[in-house]
């Protein structure tokens, strides 16, 4: 059968099959015969929509693609042409890969610039455990002359100890001047925790020495637990704490607590204190401040007599008071 002129222009003849081949192919879809080459494997990345099943080659062979191209194809010598799968990543995917690059990135660029905080945190440096004195507070004393507190706590503690009391005025802590709270803490973040260290205070407008061993944290809050489980239980003087004030005695350096609220028929009143009397001692231990003398009832030990020293119209007044129980 004669061929059409347009279509033989267009169409040649595999050199090793004969087939009948498009002329702008480089390849015989048939045997695979590249041109000018010989046959050998060639591979050829085509796309197509849908591939009839079988060889192709022949008469067909300018309709072997009659829906044109679609796909990654492999063509081997023996004509056969198989898909060739590629895999392909969404944007989504490449989107999260990127976010993960970004934060891994930060993460080790925080830890070079700043190596003492771990990876997915930040921290402070950690600072030593410091030296604890066994009071409630410091605070700068008038005239920044030293650091003074308000009481004595928890009971047993280093400064309960070495016997200082509410209202002492510290001037000097292991050798080193204090004027100031700050200067204190200080002190006691330098010094190392269980230190006798030299305590130089004011009391009454007398210098005074001791010694003091520091303590830790942990062993202050041993010594709160230990007092507030203690089984005698606290005493109970009978006077409201609101009604005290602190107070200078005339003529001295001295300063007292002022009850003003003496409770009746409580051991207080019944031991004879009235309202108005100065306390300036309870049970051998001076008192000049009215959170010490809160403190100072609190040990006390119920149901048993305790002296008490008081200011009472200029004359010291010593009263025993039997103590209750809270």
């Amino acid at each position: 059968m004669a061929m059409n002129p347009e279509m033989d222009a267009a169409v040649t003849t595999c050199g090793n099959c004969r087939s009948p081949m498009p002329k702008e192919l480089r390849f015989c879809r048939n045997c695979g015969f590249r041109l000018g080459e010989g046959l050998a494997e060639y591979t050829e990345t085509v796309r197509f929509q849908d591939l009839p099943p079988g060889h192709f080659g022949g008469q067909n062979a300018a309709n072997s693609f009659p829906h044109g191209f679609a796909g990654p194809m492999t063509v081997s010598p023996s004509g056969q042409i198989r898909k060739s799968r590629r895999s392909r990543m969404s944007g989504m995917t490449w989107m999260f890969i990127a976010l993960l690059v970004f934060f891994v990135g930060a993460a080790v660029f925080t830890a070079i610039k700043s190596p003492h905080r771990p990876l997915g945190g930040i921290s402070r440096p950690i600072a030593a455990p410091r030296s604890y004195f066994g009071v409630d507070e410091f605070e700068t004393a008038e005239n920044d002359s030293g650091a003074t507190f308000a009481n004595v706590e928890p009971p047993g503690s280093p400064a309960d100890q070495a016997g200082l009391v509410g209202g002492d005025i510290i001037t000097s802590a292991d050798g080193q001047p204090v004027h100031s709270d700050d200067d204190m803490m200080a002190i006691l973040r330098r010094t190392p925790i269980g230190k006798t260290i030299d305590i130089v205070y004011l009391r009454d407008g007398e210098t005074k020495n001791t010694k003091l061993t520091t303590f830790s944290e942990q062993d202050s809050s041993r010594l709160e637990e230990a007092f507030a489980q203690r089984p005698v239980g606290k005493g109970r003087f009978g006077y409201s704490t609101s009604g005290t004030e602190r107070v200078p005695i005339p003529g001295t350096s001295m300063f007292g607590v002022k009850l003003n609220n003496v409770s009746p028929s409580l051991p207080a009143d019944m031991a004879g204190i009235k309202n108005g009397d100065i306390v300036i001692e309870f049970g051998g231990v001076p008192i000049r401040t009215k959170e010490e003398l809160e403190s100072r009832v609190r040990r006390a030990i119920p149901y048993e007599l305790v002296d008490v020293v008081v200011i009472r119209d200029g004359v010291r007044k010593l009263i025993p008071v039997k103590m209750g129980k809270q």
